[in-house]
């Protein structure tokens, strides 16, 4: 299930990343979603999640005054994640 909702939130941070203007917004979204597949397609060592979960609190802070639903989906992986345990 928590699966199911980080695939869902890939693609909807992927068509938000395809409507940003700013190219190094959009290469920081792009990055960010790949990292996060990553993490789907194999969940590694628990350092690799820290990271993962670092880098999405970072990507919320860049992106909450200018893209609130990047950021809306963004504290929703947050949340997936951590009731997953990250």
């Amino acid at each position: 299930m928590s699966e199911q909702k980080i695939n869902e939130a890939i693609g909807a941070l992927r068509e938000e990343g395809d409507r940003l203007d700013n190219p190094e917004s959009k290469q920081r979204l792009t990055n960010l979603v790949d990292n996060i597949e990553q993490y789907v397609d194999y969940s590694g060592v628990s350092e690799e999640h820290q990271d993962l979960v670092e880098d999405v609190k970072e990507a919320i802070v860049h992106f909450e005054v200018e893209h609130p639903s990047i950021t809306g989906i963004l504290n929703e992986v947050m949340m997936t994640l951590s009731n997953m345990g990250i």
